[in-house]
């Protein structure tokens, strides 16, 4: 389930970046392109349709750039997550005196999320009983 979030995810950060890309590259594309238009008559005889399609092939650059960029850096944040994550598994896992196995650096993931979800109901409780004694207005 997580993995499939963590592809959605990059994917919705790829589609923003590339999106972004594609806009900045293309508008100095155009822009350069009515520039070259007005100022080089060897680009002034060139047909409409390859002005087009350069300025195309310069905002789907910036359209791969960005988004390649942008995958980079979150799967960098998730690596130096997970990283932190497995590190502390090793370092608990240890102070037990076991051995940081692939198996057990899960289990331990798996006990770690179900204390999480037990302090996070627990603070859902709170809230609710201190909204709740609230007396209305």
């Amino acid at each position: 389930m997580q993995r499939r979030q963590d592809v959605e995810e990059a994917y919705r950060i790829q589609v923003r970046a590339g999106v972004r890309g594609f806009a900045q590259y293309g508008t100095v594309a155009a822009g350069l392109a009515a520039i070259g238009h007005h100022s080089w008559p060897a680009f002034r005889r060139q047909t409409l349709p390859l002005k087009a399609w350069i300025v195309t092939i310069v905002g789907v650059l910036g359209m791969c750039l960005h988004a390649e960029e942008a995958l980079q850096k979150y799967e960098l944040e998730q690596r130096l997550r997970e990283n932190s994550i497995r590190r502390e598994a090793r370092i608990d896992l240890a102070r037990r005196g076991l051995v940081a196995t692939e198996t057990e650096i899960a289990k331990w993931k798996a006990e770690r999320a179900r204390a999480d979800a037990a302090v996070a109901e627990v603070e859902r409780a709170q809230a609710a009983a201190a909204t709740s004694a609230q007396p209305s207005a």
